[in-house]
């Protein structure tokens, strides 16, 4: 059964049109009686037609602004009378983070500090707020194959410009609880997939590289293990951490589905071919194996057990029973995918792999 929360008040979600955040929102607004406020600066990740349904239909009011301007988030809490945030707003994508680190360290470390500031100015000592920050297993670096998972007393070792940035977020929110109280609740997760996701992750470009019979771009192998989690089982333990969570606490959320990442370019790859009516192996045949990015880390693997000892959640969904609707999803989608790629990103297609 899908969880509910009562009514908690204003509900601020930064990042609320980017992959996670947006169905974050869908969710929250099918869950929570909640005001929802979206504040969004809508670079190339934050996508307004993610939500633009539940905005038009008066679901969701939706701010343009940067959670680095301190003067809008002030205004926002004071006006809105926010009582519970859900920060997902972040640079994410490790290759960016590789080419730009700065912009990483802008949004995920000072944005993350203008928030906290923002919601201590506005809540004083009150006891009832929530403030959640969404953060990704990253920051723990890279398992060997016999390692066990990560767990919430792993120690942190970021092994590239967007883990650091995310580590020091995660640093500061646990610091504004243990300094000044601030009732923060972290979360840290392992890899999304589902719908509206920007398509320079994995999924959606091998998905939208074969269906219109493009190479297929693979680092190093292809070997690289991740825990895969469906976006909407992640927002369903984000809902129940919002609502049950120990204030100071970390949750971390796993979907317990480890895979190679060539298995799954090669899984799409046949998926695709049989949607399309195509010969069996024409999309694998787009597969190319590029120069791994430096300090890619090898395995990420996460255990979810306190999350699920505490408060009751799990994954519904395995890779394998998910990926077609998703794959279906993206075939649906096709005009918001090409909407979605603007110029900006084949520029940086071209840089990150050399050739469209």
């Amino acid at each position: 059964m899908a969880y509910r929360v009562p009514d908690m008040g204003s509900l601020l979600v930064t990042g609320g049109a980017g992959f996670i955040g947006s169905n974050f929102v869908r969710t929250a607004c099918d869950r929570v009686s909640d005001r929802i406020v979206v504040l969004d600066a809508l670079t190339y990740a934050g996508n307004l037609a993610n939500i633009r349904d539940l905005v038009d239909q008066g679901h969701v009011d939706f701010v343009k602004g940067d959670i680095c301007d301190e003067a809008l988030v002030g205004q926002l809490f004071r006006d809105r009378g926010i009582t519970r945030v859900v920060h997902f707003a972040a640079e994410s994508h490790v290759d960016r983070s590789i080419l730009g680190p700065e912009a990483f360290l802008r949004t995920n470390i000072h944005g993350t500090y203008v928030l906290l500031q923002a919601a201590r100015s506005a809540w004083g000592e009150a006891t009832t707020e929530r403030f959640l920050h969404v953060s990704t297993d990253e920051v723990y670096g890279a398992l060997t194959p016999d390692d066990p998972p990560f767990t919430e007393s792993s120690p942190y070792l970021p092994s590239s410009p967007y883990s650091s940035s995310k580590a020091a977020s995660d640093h500061l929110a646990r610091s504004w609880n243990h300094t000044y109280g601030l009732p923060v609740l972290v979360t840290n997760c392992s890899n999304n997939y589902g719908p509206w996701q920007f398509p320079e992750k994995l999924i959606p470009l091998v998905i939208l590289n074969a269906v219109e019979e493009r190479e297929l771009p693979v680092y190093g192998d292809g070997l690289q293990v991740r825990d895969w989690l469906h976006v909407e089982d992640h927002c369903d333990a984000l809902l129940r951490v919002l609502d049950r969570g120990a204030v100071g606490e970390t949750y971390l959320v796993g979907g317990n589905c480890e895979r190679k990442n060539i298995d799954i370019v090669k899984w799409i790859c046949d998926a695709v071919d049989e949607r399309l009516g195509r010969a069996a192996g024409t999309a694998r045949g787009l597969i190319r194996h590029v120069t791994d990015r430096p300090g890619h880390d090898r395995r990420y693997a996460i255990d979810a057990s306190k999350l699920r000892d505490e408060l009751g959640w799990a994954p519904t969904r395995t890779l394998e029973e998910a990926l077609p609707s998703v794959v279906d999803w993206y075939l649906e989608h096709r005009d918001w995918a090409t909407d979605i790629r603007s110029g900006a990103y084949l520029d940086y297609y071209d840089t990150q792999y050399g050739a469209r």
